[in-house]
């Protein structure tokens, strides 16, 4: 039977350490759509097919929808952050060791934000969560590598596959011969598209988290009978929607004009090659980064046009993709390990 809102606000309520994980989950859900789903709409904004603001509406709508359509028929990814790492210590420690994580992704995701490098929030969640169960568990047993294969199949899936998948979409639309302002038509569906496709992967990813929180509340992280009530759903939609309301233009600047200088025929190619990606590992249960989906997919247009990527920029994106596996895996270790003392 799934958990009631009333029982849920219940337990947390009466429970400080779950009332931390409950509001640091939802901070983190606020700055995922803050900085993550701007890539969703960077083509359209940078070429002009729609204004930031309307644009940022868009996603924040496609984003609500995009959590409650899929996590409905197919919630694999949300299972896989739920079961990514065992937390034993009792429901005092496991949950103390839980907020340390979601501690440990606020922390790497504000500093993304601030240098304007658009990090994976997917990737910190599953590096943080272990990290904090590697220190109240003493040792690396406690890890599932048969999620974090998933994980690692994800990550090369996102990066190849959405790197391959823009730069056949950019090489077929270079042989269609339309004006750019049927191009611009064409990428506000584009957008739309993956838009709702970061909030059927990303919001899951967090429902995950609050699942999690509520079984080691009641001394059990069992992985049977995994109900999602929809009041969950909403509640995570909503405050991703949120998120992307406050705005991205940073991270726009950087994947949109920064890395790759975009036309409205490269940013509906980059659009199509991205959701493709997205929707396949959707279906497949597989927890990409949409976050590296799309900058590959950016960079496969890129590579196939005439104006080539800004590889410098570039780099530094990917030095923060390898830095986060073993950074949000550190802090959330040490967090962890501060929390505990305390």
């Amino acid at each position: 039977m799934p958990l009631s809102f009333l029982d849920f606000l219940g337990k947390t309520v009466e429970n400080p350490a779950l009332f931390g994980t409950v509001l640091l989950t939802l901070a983190v859900l606020l700055v995922n759509g803050w900085t993550d789903a701007p890539n969703a709409i960077a083509g359209a904004v940078v070429t002009g097919a729609l204004p930031f603001r309307p644009a940022v509406v868009m996603a924040a709508v496609c984003n609500l929808l995009g959590v409650l359509c899929v996590t409905s028929v197919n919630a694999s990814v949300a299972e896989t952050v739920y079961t990514i790492a065992s937390f034993g210590g009792g429901p005092r420690a496991a949950l103390t060791a839980l907020c340390a994580a979601m501690t440990a992704i606020v922390l790497w995701a504000g500093l993304a934000w601030f240098f304007g490098i658009p990090t994976s929030e997917s990737h910190a969640l599953v590096a943080g969560i272990s990290g904090a169960a590697v220190a109240l568990e003493g040792s690396f047993s406690c890890i599932r590598w048969d999620c974090w294969a998933k994980v690692g199949l994800g990550l090369v899936l996102s990066a190849a596959a959405g790197f391959w998948a823009g730069r056949g979409a950019q090489i077929c639309l270079r042989a269609v011969k339309l004006s750019d302002e049927t191009f611009r038509l064409a990428q506000l569906p584009g957008a739309a598209a993956a838009a709702f496709l970061h909030g059927a992967q990303d919001g899951q990813k967090f429902i995950g988290v609050f699942l999690l929180g509520s079984a080691l509340a009641q001394g059990r992280a069992d992985e049977g009978n995994f109900v999602i009530p929809l009041w969950l759903m909403v509640l995570c939609a909503g405050f991703m929607a949120l998120g992307t309301l406050i705005g991205g233009r940073r991270i726009i600047d950087t994947v949109g004009r920064e890395m790759v200088a975009l036309g409205p025929r490269e940013g509906l190619a980059a659009d199509l090659g991205s959701t493709l990606c997205l929707l396949g590992a959707t279906l497949l249960g597989l927890p990409v980064s949409t976050t590296h989906t799309r900058t590959c997919a950016l960079l496969g247009v890129g590579s196939a046009g005439k104006n080539r990527p800004d590889w410098p920029v570039a780099g530094k994106i990917a030095l923060a993709w390898i830095l986060t596996f073993p950074g949000c895996m550190a802090i959330g270790y040490w967090m962890a390990r501060v929390f505990l003392a305390m």
